[in-house]
């Protein structure tokens, strides 16, 4: 190992390295990049609400452990298929 491979290896490195990002060349390859932030849309995006329920009925789902919000929209879910 090189002294160059050992010093990058330690994590540190020399600021004058960095190339100058504000030329030209790297101003046209910044603006040719799609920049896509965030997490990726979902086909059918959740809504969000408010929805007002008994606390029993909370504390029944909340009761089963995590995710109890999840297992609130599949029962509605199957309550709505054996309504149809």
């Amino acid at each position: 190992m090189n002294e160059r491979e050992k010093v990058f290896q330690d994590g540190w490195s020399d600021p004058d390295d960095a190339p100058d990002l504000s030329t030209p060349e790297w101003q046209k390859r910044f603006a040719s990049v799609d920049v896509v932030r965030g997490r990726p849309k979902l086909e059918s995006p959740k809504i969000s609400t408010t929805l007002r329920l008994d606390a029993d009925v909370i504390a029944q789902f909340k009761a089963k452990g995590p995710k109890w919000q999840t297992r609130i929209n599949d029962a509605l879910r199957e309550w709505l298929k054996q309504a149809g």
